[in-house]
């Protein structure tokens, strides 16, 4: 069994992760830390998400706590990085998931330089669905 990162605080708390002393699994893995009782997300819909990134055993890159403003994409359909559009389909509306990203499903050999991200890097996110809207 693969160990994740750990993850303080509620739904819609900013969360601080805390990574094991073990390496990042090679594969998709997904935890649901807070199971919501919304509406499930489908393939195809829009959803609306609070999220915390962070590189494995690395620095946060990049959340939508510290703006205060939550965002809305289409999920499911190739608008977001696979490790999201795996991850977060099939979900309910008012839950908390942890998500740790392999590279071939987040940004690759090249990554994103200009956000600290390398070539390689599993991505570890938690993500807190607001809603989801049939599109």
């Amino acid at each position: 069994m693969t160990t994740l990162p750990s993850a303080t605080g509620g739904f819609g708390d900013k969360p601080v992760l805390t990574f094991p002393d073990a390496p990042a699994p090679e594969d998709l893995e997904v935890q649901v830390l807070v199971q919501g009782a919304g509406d499930t997300v489908a393939a195809g819909d829009e959803i609306e998400v609070d999220y915390y990134g962070q590189v494995w055993s690395g620095a946060m890159f990049d959340n939508s706590y510290d703006r205060g403003s939550s965002i809305s994409f289409p999920i499911g359909v190739g608008a977001v990085i696979g490790g999201w559009d795996d991850g977060l389909v099939g979900k309910q509306v008012g839950s908390r998931v942890l998500l740790s990203i392999p590279s071939h499903l987040g940004y690759g050999p090249t990554g994103v330089p200009q956000a600290g991200i390398r070539g390689g890097d599993t991505l570890v996110f938690v993500v807190d669905i607001h809603a989801t809207r049939r599109r």
